[in-house]
């Protein structure tokens, strides 16, 4: 049923915590797990440092995806992990459609009312317009 399995993360608490539903998935399906970090391009974030310019959101998608692809190993499962650069959302179904991607996995905050209209929601951009499935874990709330 699913071949390959994209989890999105942004090293957040909401996302780690849907870490381990898209690792189970993975494996119960023998799918490919995807982790992508997207280093958002909307927003500056690059510095120079002794003559070179560093992106500090790329290294920390790095150090995120390559955390994440460490836990789904230990459960042999087979990994891919990239990090882009683009706006988040733009990105996310991009990566769908280029690596045929057959299902999202995907932490939200759980906000409602006034807080998710005025902060947005990648997530739920995702839910409305992704072409797949999106599997949606909510961030404990004691966590």
């Amino acid at each position: 049923m699913y071949d390959d399995v994209l989890l999105p993360t942004d090293g957040s608490d909401a996302a780690d915590a849907a870490v381990p539903h898209a690792i189970e998935l993975a494996d119960r399906y023998g799918a490919r797990l995807h982790v992508l970090y997207v280093a958002d391009t909307t927003e500056y974030s690059t510095v120079t440092f002794e003559n070179e310019v560093v992106d500090p959101l790329e290294q920390e998608g790095r150090d995120v995806v390559d955390e994440v692809v460490e836990t789904a190993s230990a459960h042999n499962v087979e990994t891919v992990g990239a990090v882009l650069k683009g706006g988040a959302y733009e990105t996310i179904l991009q990566y769908v459609e280029d690596e045929g991607v057959d299902v999202v996995v995907m932490g939200t905050h759980g906000r409602r009312g006034l807080d998710r209209a005025l902060l947005g929601s990648v997530t739920e951009r995702i839910v409305r317009t992704s072409d797949v499935p999106v599997l949606t874990v909510r961030e404990d709330d004691e966590g």
